[in-house]
């Protein structure tokens, strides 16, 4: 099942792949990415940020994982665990197309945003990239429930992303999180839709294509190793 999500309106963002690909490509070149150093008992994961055309606008895919194993329900981006001898990049492309049918090459790779250290005890290497045609789409259902396209429009409005109480937040979101005051540190919640309230990890990768890749914001004031992450993600 494909969902499109929220079309609310924000900045000036990109709306054909071309324009995307050589905006992203000119910011990620100078982006200072930070990476987790290796470390007894470190894991790595790698996910892709996968840039898309749905027609109308551009957009993120992402995941609601199935309904069982790790990460019942949550949302996340496609990809998963490094095996030994893989590349960071030859992973996250092996996981896209093992959870969601999509073939993408090296050459659809547009750079790679800060390595995030998952309370899990995995150091997580997000990867943007393009892909033109999704028509093989076929998510697996061993692995994902379901796949929805962010817009972008979405992403960089200036009300998607919220802080709130730790304490305050919850899986199921149908009951609303107490916004944090101005200034004290929160936890992040991404809002891009009906019923599409995301948390970190994910949550925090997406804020940081947002700020990094769609806005041009200052890299020193867009890193995310410190987000804190509700406790259902911390397996």
């Amino acid at each position: 099942m494909i969902e499109r999500m929220g079309a609310d309106r924000g900045p000036r963002v990109p709306h054909n792949l071309d324009d995307f690909r050589t905006l992203a490509r000119a910011r990620l070149s100078v982006f200072p990415r930070i990476a987790v150093p290796d470390t007894e008992g470190l894991r790595r994961a790698a996910v892709v940020l996968c840039v898309v055309d749905t027609g109308e606008s551009l957009a993120v895919l992402v995941i609601k994982r199935a309904y069982r194993g790790r990460n019942a329900g949550q949302w996340a981006l496609p990809g998963g665990r490094v095996e030994p001898e893989e590349t960071t990049e030859q992973a996250a492309l092996r996981e896209l197309h093992e959870e969601l049918g999509l073939t993408m090459g090296p050459s659809d790779v547009l750079g790679t945003l800060d390595d995030f250290p998952a309370a899990s005890g995995f150091a997580i290497t997000p990867l943007v990239a393009t892909l033109s045609d999704i028509t093989r789409l076929h998510p697996s259902p061993d692995e994902v429930h379901s796949v929805h396209r962010a817009g972008f429009d979405r992403l960089a409005a200036d009300d998607a992303p919220h802080w709130v109480l730790r304490d305050s937040a919850r899986m199921d979101t149908t009951t609303p999180a107490i916004d944090a005051a101005p200034g004290e540190p929160g936890l992040l919640q991404m809002r891009l839709g009906p019923d599409m309230t995301i948390h970190a990890p994910t949550g925090a990768m997406l804020w940081q294509f947002r700020e990094v890749v769609l806005l041009g914001s200052d890299p020193k004031a867009a890193r995310v190793a410190d987000f804190a992450q509700p406790d259902w993600t911390h397996h």
